[in-house]
């Protein structure tokens, strides 16, 4: 489970939730998970777009990317960083290239439901969630692995 984008924008007063509601939802369904005979993964936020400082890409997160680790080990639920994960990556990547090729940052008609283009460094085009889930999927098979040999 990974939120955590439009919980902490507090200009969305519709959407947005403090840190310790942000929290009490992820226990919550953590519980409910458990309840359903099923085995939670925690996901801290992946990563925007931006702030981008000396040519790497920074947390844009706050202290929301902190919430489900802490919820995570509280809980003992495995967590995977895909907020410093996928910070990384872009960053190796470079902003130029992430920028292009990953965020849904194109021009006009290049996709016929955006006929004027966009600018949107939160959402991926198809290359960037391929890449993202590339990063989790890594990581779920770490897992995978260490639940086998315990």
């Amino acid at each position: 489970m990974q939120f955590g984008h439009n919980d902490g924008s507090e200009k969305h007063p519709d959407r947005y939730v403090n840190i310790q509601g942000y929290k009490e939802f992820l226990r919550l369904f953590v519980s409910q998970t458990r309840q359903k005979g099923g085995n939670p993964v925690i996901l801290t936020p992946v990563a925007r777009n931006y702030p981008w400082k000396d040519g790497r890409l920074e947390n844009v997160h706050g202290e929301y990317w902190k919430a489900p680790a802490e919820v995570a080990s509280e809980m003992k639920v495995p967590c995977i960083d895909l907020n410093k994960l996928s910070m990384d990556y872009f960053t190796e990547k470079g902003q130029d290239f992430t920028t292009r090729q990953y965020f849904m940052n194109f021009p006009a008609h290049t996709y016929e439901a955006y006929p004027e283009g966009q600018k949107d460094n939160t959402h991926f085009q198809p290359e960037g969630a391929k890449a993202v889930a590339a990063i989790v999927y890594r990581e779920l098979k770490k897992y995978s692995a260490l639940k086998k040999i315990k």
